[in-house]
């Protein structure tokens, strides 16, 4: 981790095919309300788990089995004063392949840790990928059920 980003790598047994495939499910790892398209460039899904968070995505960066990044196109953080704290922000999900392992590295640049949702926000993800490993690792994530507006 930085100063201006959160970020954690893990090694697979896993291909790094099964990975971007889990990667653009986010469906089955971060939330299930997830509505959108999540797995084709240029895409745009929503993901909201009220009444604390609703954001925006679009895919910038879709490498299959390499690289995807997400930039967040719309933040709402609704327990922090500035709500848009995540706008401009980027998910990069990296994915490479050593010593027979394929390592995934999962960056969220511009999380930074002046901002006031870094607490929160780095113990989200830490909570959430720990939740995709489970979903590349088992093929069952942990992710939100179907959150209403609130």
């Amino acid at each position: 981790m930085t100063d201006k980003s959160y970020s954690r790598t893990f090694k697979l047994a896993q291909s790094p095919e099964a990975v971007f495939a889990a990667i653009t499910n986010p469906r089955g790892w971060w939330g299930e309300g997830i509505s959108g398209e999540t797995a084709k460039l240029g895409g745009e899904f929503i993901y909201r788990h009220m009444p604390f968070h609703d954001t925006t995505q679009k895919i910038t960066v879709l490498e299959p089995n390499t690289r995807v990044v997400w930039s967040i196109v719309k933040s709402a953080i609704h327990f922090v004063g500035n709500k848009d704290e995540w706008l401009g922000t980027e998910m990069i999900f990296d994915i490479s392949q050593a010593k027979g392992k394929t390592e995934l590295k999962v960056t969220h640049r511009g999380l930074d840790r002046k901002l006031e949702c870094f607490d929160a926000c780095s113990g989200g993800w830490d909570l959430y990928l720990g939740s995709l490993k489970d979903f590349i690792e088992t093929g069952k994530g942990q992710p939100d059920p179907v959150s209403k507006a609130a």
